[in-house]
Parts: C-alpha cells; structure tokens; sequence
C-alpha cells in the first residue's frame, strides 16, 4: 500500500450532537503519533453539565491523553464512524484521481478518510479539522439515477463528472463494502443501496426479502423499500440513527459491537454471540427483552443464510450512561458454494456453525429455556414459509430467482442437522 504524504493529517477534532441536541459541540481532539490515536477532551467540552462520554470505558470523561487499549490503535467508538471498504474506495477515486487497479494500490491513514469523507455519517459523531467552527461535509441532492451512475463509474474505474462526484461523496462515511448512497426524502433519511458490477444474484432484492421477513417473524428491523432507478433495484434502507427536528435533524449516538468487544477488524473472528449476550446482561437497557430479541436474530440469520453478521453489523445506541439495541439491520443472504456454512460472529466457544442445533445449544446464555428456544426457532421457520411467497412477490422475483434463494439461502437444510423437526 501507498499513502500520498499531501493527505496526512495528524489531528482532527471530534463534533458530536450531544442528547436531543441538534446542533454539533467540538468534545475533543484526535491526536496520530505513530500507528497510535490519541483522544483528548477538550476543556470547554469537559466544563459542559450535558457532556457525556464519547463511550464508556474507552473514552471517560477526564482530562490528558487517552491511549487506545492494545490491540486498537484507536478507540472503537471513533472508529465506528470512519468509513469502510466502499467509502473508502470513493475517497480515494476523489483524492488521487486514479480509477480502477491503479488505485488498488492506494491507502491512506484513518484521519485522513475521516476528514475527507461526508458529515451525515452514522451515530453523532463528526470529524472536522476546526475546533471553533464545525462546516459540514455535505454536498447538494441528488436523484438515485445520478447516484447510481456515480457508483457504476466507480466500480468500473471510469472518470466521474464532477457534479456525479459531488453526489456520491455524500454517502462517503457510511460503513459497508457495497455501493451506496445517502438521500433523504419526505421528512425521512435512507441509505441506498446499489447493485454492484461483480453481483451473480439478486443481492439487493434478496436483501429486501430478508429484512421484510426479519420484521415478520417479529424482529426489530429497519424499515426498507424496493424502488427502481435507471431500470435497476434499488433498496432504501430508513436510518436509524436521525430523528426529524423540524428543518433540522437530531442525532443518536451509536456503537458497534466491535467497539463494545474491544476488537479490531484482525480479531473480529474472535466476536460471538454469547459474549454479547454477556455484555447484554450488564450493560444494557431492557436485559431480558434484549436477550430474546438478540436470541431471534442469530436465528434468524441462520435461517436466511446471512453469513456476513459480522460484529459491526450489530450496533447500540449510547446515551452516555446505558446502551440499547439498534434496530436490526445489513441482514443479506450470502452466496454459498457447499453445503456446509459459518457465521461470522461465533454462536458460543469455538462454534460458529449455520446450525439450528448450534443455536438452542447456546440458548442458556440468552436467559431461555430448552423449550422457549424451541418455540421461537420454529415459529420463525413457520413465519417464513408463511411468508415467502408474498414478500418475493413485492419484490417481483421470478421464478428463477425464488428457486435460487429458496432452500439454498432461505432455510437451507444444513440448518436444520441435528435439530429436532416438528
């Protein structure tokens, strides 16, 4: 990898929208020395009867230096807010101007793409290079046509006119490595969610039929809409993460579970499910509905063939003192070659098979019994066979494309070894 000097900043002072707050305050600075982030709080932030931290344990509120705890070069939680795999490629097209391999071989530092990505980030953070007056990185609308052309180019290595690379810039700071865009639209924000290049099924609409069918089993999910833009899918996911004030938005702070882990992405395998139930238990907010809720999710995942649930697709909102569960969300059925799949975040120990059996053995650490467990796993099969033919046809899959999903995402029969069929 190559970093270009010019685009090398060693500090950047964090913004964040504290509580119902809809304007941004500075809290503190972000220091690079070496391979190491430090954080300090800033003095008038620490002087501030609302301030909160920016995440405990990582960020308490105190003055100094606060030194990432190894192995983190960085806290996690102002991690979670720099872009990932696909805002980063933007950022780099935007930066060097190279397209396509030629810029493959380009990386730059963790401040420099937290600088040089879009404000409307998730949570309710933001990274600025002042610490008296906060600009927002924020360019003008766009229609899901122009979006959808911009990240085309993208993929593609392609030039991209200057006002469809204002347009995508915008959605530079949501994490993910798929295409994709902000928009907001009647008093609402969405993230878009584009088809990419590389794509051998229906990625997008696969992803609406599975968040459709996480809310119909009873899972607190994102809402999400099919729409069409240039003859192509297109999903539009409602954040979060935003509640309308006014002309003005206010900002939830959130944090993913890698963050609440203390992992890096090297040792993101090491994330599980049991451990989370764990942190559940003591630090969040309505214990035992979480638990079940996180319970119907990791079967869920199972039961859709979502192998990617990665623990920064599990996140909580942070209220400086309590955490609380998101909405679900990222729930996408992957592609499989065998028969056999893992998740990516572990079930319990070592285990992380795609296995209904796996998941009623763990059911302890989710405060529920054998038969509570049972009970919600197969009514979870039931809802989707229920369902399934309703919701592909809102999302107007054809025959091929059902046959495709159903079976071999959609409750494949390796889920169900060794579990007990009613």
């Amino acid at each position: 990898m190559t970093s270009d000097p010019k685009h090398s900043p060693t500090e950047a002072f964090v913004w964040i929208w504290l509580p119902g707050a809809i304007d941004p305050v500075v809290a503190g600075r972000i220091v690079r020395s070496g391979p190491i982030y430090m954080f300090n709080y800033g003095q008038s932030y620490l002087r501030l009867k609302a301030a909160i931290p920016l995440y405990l344990p990582e960020l308490p509120l105190r003055r100094g230096a606060i030194t990432p705890e190894p192995p983190l070069t960085m806290a996690g939680c102002l991690r979670d807010g720099a872009p990932d795999a696909w805002g980063r490629r933007v950022i780099i097209n935007r930066l060097t101007g190279l397209k396509g391999d030629a810029a493959r071989d380009v990386e730059f530092d963790d401040l420099t793409f937290m600088l040089n990505s879009g404000s409307d980030r998730a949570g309710a953070l933001d990274f600025q290079t002042s610490a008296t007056e906060y600009r927002a990185r924020e360019e003008a609308d766009a229609t899901l046509e122009d979006l959808l052309e911009a990240a085309g180019r993208v993929e593609r290595g392609e030039p991209i006119p200057q006002a469809l690379e204002r347009a995508l810039f915008h959605g530079s700071s949501i994490g993910g490595a798929r295409p994709k865009a902000l928009i907001a639209e009647d008093g609402r924000k969405f993230i878009a969610k584009f088809s990419a290049t590389n794509d051998t099924y229906p990625v997008v609409k696969a992803e609406f039929v599975a968040m459709r069918l996480a809310a119909s089993v009873g899972l607190t999910a994102a809402p999400v809409r099919l729409v069409s833009a240039s003859g192509k899918d297109v999903l539009l996911v409602e954040r979060f993460d935003r509640e309308p004030a006014g002309t003005a938005w206010r900002r939830r702070a959130m944090v993913s579970a890698l963050t609440l882990f203390g992992l890096d992405e090297m040792q993101a395998r090491y994330a599980s499910y049991a451990d989370l139930a764990e942190q559940v238990r003591a630090r969040f907010t309505a214990p035992q509905t979480t638990l079940r809720e996180l319970f119907a999710r990791m079967v869920f995942n199972v039961l859709c063939g979502n192998t990617d649930d990665h623990a920064r697709n599990h996140a909580a909102f942070w209220d400086g003192k309590a955490l609380t569960l998101t909405p679900a969300y990222d729930i996408c059925p992957q592609a499989r070659t065998g028969r056999e799949a893992g998740q990516a975040m572990l079930i319990q120990g070592e285990d992380r098979r795609s296995q209904l059996q796996a998941c009623r053995a763990a059911a302890r650490h989710f405060h529920l019994e054998d038969g509570e467990a049972r009970g919600l796993i197969d009514a979870q099969v039931v809802a989707i066979r229920e369902g399934w033919e309703d919701v592909c046809d809102a999302a107007k899959l054809g025959p091929i494309e059902r046959t495709f999903l159903w079976e071999r995402q959609f409750l494949n029969d390796y889920a169900f070894d060794g579990y007990p069929r009613s």
